[in-house]
This record gives C-alpha cells, sequence and structure tokens, in this order.
C-alpha cells in the first residue's frame, strides 16, 4: 500500500511540477512588481504631501508678510516641515553609509504612511541609478534648492517683522521673491509626478509580456497532459462497459433490484424487472429525480428524503422502507444503499437494491393504526399533548397538559376541547380557534406562524404554539386528533432579553449606535411639532489604545466601564448616553440650551480627567475630546447633526485633545474639515464615466434540490486608474451625502439589462434569482418604486427573477414607506430578503409585517459560530422564529466547512460566504451559470 501511494505521488509530482516552476516564477515576479509599484505609489503619494506643504507653506508665508502676524508664520512653519522632513530624508539616503533611522524621520516628518516607508527607502537604495528614479530625484534635490531659499527668505521677514523694518519696498521684492519661487517648483512637481507615472506603466507592461509568456507555456503543456489523460479514459470506458454486462446477466435471475443514482446529473437507473413493477416505462432509460420524488407516496415522502439527506451530509445508514409508484398501485419496498464520494467528502454517486415487501407491509397493517397513535402521541411529549376521537372529546391527556390546563386526565376526558379551554388569536382577539373540529371537518387548522394565545379555565392568558395533526387507522381514515402545545412564555422571554442586547451594548449596559441614532431620529420628529433647544456630544477617549496595547483589552475592556459610570452621574436624569463604538460614545441633552450644554460638556470632560485609572500598579493618564452641536431647528437631519459632531469631536483631538470643541457653522476649520469628504465629487464622476462594476456571490441551498442559479450582486468601484474598490470605501460616503438613489438605479438598470441579454428570449431566466441590495434612502424615494417599473417593463426580465435585499435598520427606520415599497413589488411577483437580520433584535415585532420571503442572518452571528455558544444560540434562535413565521433563512459569512457544518446542523436554508464561493465578476458568472445548484 505505501509503495503503491508512493508511487503515485511521484507521478503527480512529475505531473505538476512544471505548473509549480512557472507559479514560483510568477509569484517571484509578481512579488517584486507590487513592492515596486507599492514604492512608487508611495513617492506619488509623498509628492502630493510634498506639494501640498509646499503650496501651503507659499500661502502662509504670504499671508504673513501682508498681515504681519505670528500665527501665519507658525503656519508657515508647520506647513515648510513636511518639505524639509523629505529633504533631510533624502540627504540621509545619499551617505555614504546611509543613515536609515534619520531617513526613516524624515519621511514620516514628511508625512507618509509608516506602512510605505520601508518600501520606499527600499527603491531608493536599489533603483536610485535607474533611469526613471534617477530623473526623480534629480528633480527632487532641484526642488530642495528652492525649497531652501524659500526657508531662507522667510526668515528674512521674519527678521524683518521682528525688527520692524519692511517697508513699501522691501514688501514688494519680498513679494516677488515669493512669487518666483513658487513658479519655479511647479512645473518642478509636475514633473516629479509624470516620471513616477511613467515608471509604473513600464512596470506594468513588463509584467503584462511575462504572464502572457507563461500562460502560452502552461496552455502547451495542459494540451499534451489532456490529450494523454484522454486516452486512458476510452480504455476504462470500454472494461467498464464489458464489466456491466455480466452485472445484469446476474441479476436477471434475482428477486432484487439494483438502483444507481448520478447525483449531479438528478437522473437514476432502475432494474428493468422494478421499472415495470412501479409502472415506469420499460427502457434503458434513467429516470429523472423528480419523477422519482413524485413517485413517493405522500406520507413517506418528507422522511425518505430525510433519511436521504442524512446519508448523504452526516453518512448515516441508508436503510428504509417506503412506498413507491402511482396511486392505487402503490408498493412496499425495501431500500439499502451508499453514495461514493470524492476526495473532498461529497457524495457524487449512490447506489443500492430494492427489495419488494407489500405482503409483509399488508400483514403488518393491522396495528398501523394504534402504532400510529402511539408513535404520535411519543413524539409531543415534552409538549402539553392530548387526543380526541371522531367526535372531537378528549381521549387522553398528558401530564404536561395537566399542568398547562390544571385540569386532570380523568376530569378531561369526554369533554370537548373548546369546553375545556379557548385558543384565540393575540391580535385580535376575536373569534376562537378550535383545531380539532376543523381537522375532523376535513380542513386544514389555521394556526401555523400565528401567536396564539390559551384562555386556561382559571382566566388566565398563555401565549402557546399550537400544532395539530390528524391520527389515521389502517384504511386511512381519520381515527382522531392529537393536538401539541407549546409553552412559549421563556422563548418571548428571551426575544425580549435578546432585543435588549440588540439596543445595548454588552460591555457597558449603555445604549448602542442604532439605539443612539433611533432616539436620536425620534427627538427630531418631535422637535417638528414642539421646536426645543437640544444639543448632541460626541466623545472619543484619548490614547485608548495605549491601554489596550500595553496592558491588553481586559484593561481596556475596565477602563470603558469606568468612564461609562463616570460619564453617567454628570448627566442630568433622561439623558442619553450611548456606546457608538470602540471608544466613542454619544450623547444626547433633550431639552437643553447651549450654555448648560457646554456646563455639561466640560462637566464630563473634567470628570474623566480626574479619573484616576489604573491597571496593574500601573496609572493611566485618562482624558477625552468632545465635540458639541446644539440645535433648534426642526429641518435638521439626523446625518447633519452627527457629522457636525465628528467634526467637531475630529478639531478638539487635531487642537491637542482633553477639550470641548463646540461645532459652529461658520467656523472656518470645521468648514476645512467637511472640505476633506472629497468621495462626493469622485463618486459622482464615477456615475458619469459609468466606472461601477457588478460582482456576485452564489448563495447555495443546504438541504433540499434546487435548480437555477441563486446569488447576491456585489457593488465594485474602478477609480480613476483602473483599480478595483471595495464598497467599505465608498458606500459610507455615498449613503451620508445621498448619493446611493442614483446609484441603487444605476445597479437596477445595469442587473436587468445584464440578465435580458443573458436570456434574450426569456428561457432560463425562470430559474434564476438575482439578489440586490437597496438602501434605506432609496426605500424612501418616492420615484424610484416608479423606476422599477419601467425598468422592468424596458428590460422584459421576469420580476420572479429579482430578490431585493435591504436591511432590517432601513426597512424598520420607515416601516410604513418599507411594508408599501415590499407590497407593490411582491404583486409583481418579486422577493424580498431582510439583510443583517439579528444586528437589531428589537424588529422581530415589525417581522410579520414585512412580506419578506428570506432572512439573511447577521455575519456577525455566524463568523464566530463554531467557537461562540452565544453566537450560535443567536443563528439558532432567528432560524427557529424565521421557520416559524414562515420564512427562508440565508447564512452569510460562512467562511469555513466547521462554520458550514454547524449552519447544516441548525438547519439553515441557504449558506453564503468565501467558504462556498467568492465574489466574481457579474457579467462572467451569469454566463458560466448552470441550471441547477448543487446541495452543500
Amino acid at each position: 500500500m505505501g509503495v503503491h501511494s508512493g508511487s503515485s505521488y511521484r507521478r503527480l509530482f512529475r505531473l505538476i511540477w512544471p505548473f509549480i516552476a512557472i507559479l514560483v516564477l510568477l509569484t517571484l515576479l509578481a512579488v517584486l512588481s507590487m513592492n515596486l509599484m507599492s514604492a512608487v505609489r508611495a513617492y506619488v503619494g509623498g509628492e502630493s504631501l510634498w506639494s501640498k506643504g509646499q503650496k501651503d507653506a507659499i500661502y502662509a508665508l504670504g499671508n504673513y508678510l501682508q498681515t504681519g502676524q505670528n500665527e501665519d508664520y507658525v503656519r508657515y512653519q508647520t506647513a515648510i516641515a513636511i518639505p524639509l522632513s523629505d529633504h533631510a530624508a533624502r540627504l540621509a539616503l545619499n551617505l555614504p553609509q546611509p543613515d536609515l533611522e534619520a531617513a526613516r524621520a524624515g519621511l514620516i516628518g514628511g508625512g507618509n504612511r509608516q506602512a510605505d516607508i520601508p518600501v520606499m527607502i527600499w527603491m531608493y537604495r536599489n533603483f536610485q541609478q535607474v533611469s526613471y528614479l534617477k530623473r526623480a530625484i534629480s528633480i527632487w534635490a532641484e526642488a530642495d534648492q528652492h525649497i531652501e531659499r524659500l526657508n531662507q527668505l522667510a526668515a528674512q521677514i521674519h527678521d524683518g517683522f521682528t525688527h520692524r523694518a519692511i517697508d513699501e519696498n522691501t514688501y514688494m521684492r519680498f513679494h516677488t521673491q515669493i512669487r518666483t519661487i513658487n513658479d519655479r517648483l511647479t512645473p518642478l512637481e509636475t514633473a516629479f509626478s509624470a516620471t513616477l507615472s511613467e515608471a509604473s506603466w513600464v512596470i506594468h507592461d513588463a509584467l503584462l509580456y511575462v504572464n502572457i509568456g507563461a500562460a502560452i507555456l502552461l496552455i502547451s503543456f495542459a494540451t499534451r497532459r489532456t490529450y494523454k489523460l484522454l486516452s486512458e479514459s476510452a480504455a476504462l470506458e470500454r472494461a467498464l462497459q464489458t464489466s456491466e454486462e455480466r452485472l445484469q446477466l446476474a441479476l436477471s435471475g434475482s428477486r432484487y433490484g439494483i438502483w444507481d443514482w448520478d447525483i449531479p446529473a438528478e437522473r437514476t437507473y432502475i432494474s428493468p424487472q422494478y421499472k415495470k413493477l412501479f409502472g415506469l416505462p420499460e427502457n434503458d432509460q434513467p429516470i429523472r429525480y423528480i419523477d422519482w420524488v413524485d413517485r413517493l407516496h405522500p406520507d413517506d415522502h418528507a422522511v425518505t428524503l430525510a433519511t436521504l439527506t442524512a446519508h448523504l451530509e452526516d453518512n448515516q445508514p441508508y436503510d428504509i422502507e417506503y412506498r413507491f409508484g402511482l396511486p392505487g398501485a402503490y408498493r412496499w419496498i425495501h431500500v439499502i444503499g451508499k453514495a461514493s464520494r470524492d476526495a473532498q467528502g461529497r457524495p457524487y454517486r449512490m447506489s443500492g437494491t430494492f427489495d419488494d415487501i407489500t405482503e409483509r407491509k399488508r400483514i403488518e397493517a393491522a396495528l398501523r393504526a394504534e402504532q400510529e397513535r402511539a408513535s404520535v402521541t411519543l413524539a409531543a411529549i415534552g409538549d402539553a399533548v392530548l387526543t380526541t376521537d371522531t367526535t372531537g372529546q378528549i381521549s387522553y391527556m398528558n401530564t404536561a397538559a395537566e399542568s398547562l390546563f390544571g385540569c386532570t386526565n380523568e376530569l378531561a376526558c369526554g369533554e370537548s376541547f373548546s369546553t375545556l379551554c379557548r385558543i384565540i388569536d393575540e391580535e385580535n382577539r376575536q373569534t376562537p380557534i378550535d383545531p380539532a373540529t376543523q381537522i375532523l371537518a376535513g380542513e386544514t387548522p389555521d394556526t401555523e406562524g400565528r401567536n396564539l394565545l390559551l384562555i386556561c379555565p382559571d382566566g388566565g392568558e398563555i401565549a402557546v404554539q399550537l400544532v395539530a395533526a390528524a391520527v389515521h387507522d389502517e384504511a386511512g381514515k381519520v381515527a382522531g386528533v392529537v393536538l401539541a402545545l407549546h409553552d412559549m412564555t421563556r422563548e418571548r422571554q428571551y426575544v425580549a432579553n435578546l432585543s435588549w442586547q440588540a439596543s445595548h451594548d454588552e460591555l457597558t449596559g449603555l445604549a448602542n449606535r442604532r439605539e443612539f441614532e433611533l432616539r436620536l431620529s425620534r427627538l427630531l420628529e418631535d422637535m417638528k411639532r414642539r421646536p426645543t433647544h437640544n444639543a448632541v456630544l460626541f466623545i472619543d477617549m484619548d490614547q485608548f489604545k495605549i491601554v489596550n496595547d500595553t496592558s491588553g483589552h481586559s484593561a481596556g475592556d475596565e477602563l470603558l466601564r469606568q468612564v461609562s459610570n463616570a460619564l453617567i452621574q454628570n448627566l442630568r436624569e433622561g439623558d442619553t448616553l450611548a456606546r457608538l463604538g470602540g471608544d466613542e460614545f454619544g450623547v444626547i441633552l433633550a431639552g437643553c440650551r447651549p450654555d448648560p450644554a457646554e456646563r455639561i460638556a466640560e462637566a464630563l470632560r473634567a470628570a474623566i480627567e480626574n479619573l484616576h485609572f489604573a491597571w496593574g500598579n500601573q496609572p493611566f493618564p485618562i482624558s477625552i475630546s468632545v465635540g458639541l452641536v446644539n440645535f433648534e431647528s426642526p429641518l435638521t437631519t439626523l446625518e447633519d447633526i452627527l457629522r457636525s459632531a465628528d467634526a467637531a469631536c475630529y478639531l478638539a483631538k487635531e487642537k491637542g485633545r482633553n477639550r470641548v470643541q463646540h461645532y459652529r457653522p461658520d467656523d472656518a476649520e470645521l468648514t476645512i474639515r467637511h472640505g476633506e469628504m472629497e468621495w462626493v465629487h469622485r463618486l459622482r464622476l464615477a456615475l458619469d464615466e459609468d466606472r461601477f462594476c457588478l460582482y456576485s456571490q452564489p448563495i447555495v441551498p443546504v438541504r433540499n434540490h434546487e435548480t437555477g442559479a441563486h446569488f447576491e450582486l456585489l457593488l465594485r468601484l474602478r477609480d480613476e486608474h483602473g483599480e478595483v474598490v471595495p464598497p467599505i470605501a465608498f458606500i459610507p460616503a455615498a449613503e451620508r451625502f445621498g448619493l446611493m438613489p442614483q446609484i441603487d438605479r444605476w445597479v437596477v438598470r445595469t442587473a436587468l439589462s445584464t440578465i435580458a441579454e443573458r436570456y434574450p428570449d426569456g428561457q432560463g431566466a425562470d430559474k434564476l434569482v438575482c439578489a440586490i441590495n437597496l438602501s434605506g434612502s432609496s426605500l424612501g424615494d418616492d420615484t424610484f418604486l416608479d423606476f422599477i417599473h419601467e425598468q422592468f417593463t424596458h428590460s422584459g426580465v421576469a420580476p420572479d427573477s429579482i430578490c431585493f435585499e435591504i436591511t432590517e435598520t432601513s426597512a424598520i427606520a420607515n416601516l410604513k414607506r418599507a411594508t408599501h415599497f415590499m407590497h407593490e413589488l411582491h404583486q409583481l411577483g418579486c422577493r424580498f430578503s431582510l439583510d443583517d437580520f439579528g444586528a437589531g433584535m428589537s424588529s422581530f415585532a415589525y417581522l410579520k409585517h414585512l412580506p419578506v420571503d428570506y432572512l439573511k442572518i447577521d455575519g456577525g452571528f455566524v463568523k464566530n459560530l463554531a467557537t461562540d455558544p452565544t453566537d450560535r444560540a443567536m443563528v439558532v434562535a432567528i432560524n427557529h422564529i424565521g421557520h416559524v413565521m414562515g420564512k427562508r433563512t440565508i447564512a452569510e459569512f460562512a467562511e469555513n466547512d466547521a462554520i458550514i457544518q454547524q449552519l447544516q446542523e441548525i438547519g439553515v436554508d441557504y449558506i453564503q460566504g468565501y467558504g462556498i464561493a467568492r465574489p466574481a465578476p457579474f457579467t462572467t458568472s451569469i454566463r458560466s451559470s448552470t441550471q441547477s445548484i448543487p446541495t452543500i
């Protein structure tokens, strides 16, 4: 065995070693190219900072020459420090023995990212004599000469102001010299950037040619190997055909039949004699999987598929008896089978035997009614279980039912269910529900998915879940009814606890960001009716990372708890304190005028400054930076308040931390802070230039076999250089500045047109489920619904192939509008998925009003599912509640096999994540989509 294994490994190595060699070479080239490109990018970024510092220095020096204010001279020194630091770094690297520490310090002083500094030094030392870099360094050195002149000129101006020696002629001479230096520096900056840009394209072209050569080599080698494998495959097929002929001869005289299921093709071969027995066409053609399922007896359908699934997924034994054939001619058969699996353990084929046991089952039929009654009753033990006869009178009640109803079995027997208790709908509390009478009348009880109340004889009310089923005799007639009632009191308490956890921070017990924004939104709504003075504080702890890095996260957690307590003690009753995330806190001061708000903010700052925190005998100085926003206009938006508070807090940190910064719209520094948000212009330009693109990621079913492709569309952006930008970089800015409706329109229009191109006649699109994410702002756009109607009409795509995904936060934030939007599109045939479900557990109360088809469990719970019992309990609860409400569940962030196995055990319907497949360009994935989805 070992010799054979070693020979196989050697053969495999001979087969793949050329590929390995080429891949290693490509990897080395890629690493070198990435370092070069990273260094070039870093130098381009550094030049940008250098240019900005130079321009700011020119501007500040010009202001200083004009005003003589020392603040302008300080601004000049701050700005010129960036070019001077870069100059010092270059000089340190030009030494015969480069001073790397001085170079690193100079580059840091130049504002460069610390992560970029090693590659910048590496490129300078190793490629400074290469043409492009040599030319760029020469331009740099020339520019540094002008910077030196500028610095000398600044010193002369400062000396002139110090000795009051600047007259009109001196002022004009200095002004001319400043403008001359600036005019000479500008073309040098442009030349430096152009040189580095040209170098990056040369590197790009070289790597392209190398990859093309490697691809040609791989294709040639693969063609030769494939020809050899095809020859070997033909020989194996001939041997297999001979073996199958022998097997048919051996089975022709046996009472057993065989079956062979090709799982990917969903087709099954059955012995000819059993085809005839089952009423199937007597030919050699295999039957389809769906035809086999259709011929199962309805009562055996679920257990048969469950046993099959357990074997395929968990390798449980497949040994089962069921009825198969046509109505009126079903045959009982005993089936044994076993699946063949590939190297990854996935089943690809399953074979076994049939044995006709109809006669044996006929003999056992006399005991069927009693066995069924006992089976149903025993299955329900643990909940309150009772049975009735054909007249609806109670014939049995277990101990749990006695406790629930407050009545013994002896007293209850002979009474009707409606006499013993009343079941009503919790919402309307009107007509009592009598499931026993409904079943005996041949109706389906209307209890599934409803919130029911049990009205006990003593008048008490208990929330229950009710399951009712008919008991049949050997003739198949209804012989009675079994009722199982589950007391939902504990589950409701659990859901209430989950709701509290969803709106509060687990560590500090404070409200979380979602609850904070919800309360602030309510306050803004109240202000429309009754304008008042209010304030919001945005608090960020200073140097919190030092505590975490030096003493660990336990120390950081304890500090957050102490800071929370200190803040609460200095707030008024009714004020809202929330932990917004990490070391950030938010405060809502409702009904608070500006002066008291400033006093409260200062009191909070002082309280934290006086907080003496120590960990392991090591004291830490603690302080906070506070951004304060006062507002009294009912037209103020939530986004404006949060953005202003964030900007004010940011400025407080810039001004030295441990201070309160009051936001004022006319504050020039805050205006500059807002101006830094350049994403608005970039996103609008990307829309104009059509630089957005769509990726897709499959969503696969866990247990049932489905046909067609189910995937979610993911938005990406190609920047000005053609690089793909992930959505986390631009979606927050788009949402903050109201660009999401335009982007959502682009996504819907592009997705539908792509599907229409792939399926021009509509054939095949009916098995497609394409999930499209919609933002909350699009739900609030009055014209967006009409736009979707127009796109469906224009593209011709069937609405039932589209599933719109909305986050639970967006839906609940404007429940009435979201419900109207969903109902309108539901009538067209569109589906809906509630995304990030579980991030806000308070939305359970709203879920039953939302016509959603899928619940997408928040990935924050799924990614730690295999290691965190709490997260597993959350997923189990959400999945259970979703199924109770008739929704199908989707688990995202399924990153590995351990998580996937846990999700299978829990019973989630669909799985999505890197453990299944990574996102791919939508145009590519839809062209290669098949008509079936493999089962996990």
